[in-house]
């Protein structure tokens, strides 16, 4: 099982959500988040939350600004694959 989480992110070609991957795999949402904590302990892994903004204009930065966003919130969570290529060269 913990072989399919990682050929599903490699088919994906990218960063994929928790909630897509739990899904496509058939896998209980917080069964997955174990199996992919492990994959993120091997290196294998990047467990990010990505941050989203809701509003525009002067109240709203959105990295463009260092105080940050007064209207950004919590974006899913995204699964990818580390590049390991670089690791394993040097």
């Amino acid at each position: 099982m913990l072989y399919q989480i990682l050929d599903a992110i490699e088919q994906a070609n990218g960063p994929v959500s928790l909630d897509e991957l739990s899904q496509q795999l058939q896998i209980e949402a917080g069964a997955l988040e174990g199996m992919i904590a492990f994959w993120v302990r091997k290196g294998r892994l990047k467990d990010t939350t990505v941050a989203a903004c809701r509003g525009s204009g002067r109240g709203c930065t959105c990295g463009a600004y260092p105080t940050g966003c007064v209207f950004s919130h919590t974006g899913p969570r995204v699964i990818a694959l580390l590049d390991t290529s670089s690791a394993e060269e040097g």
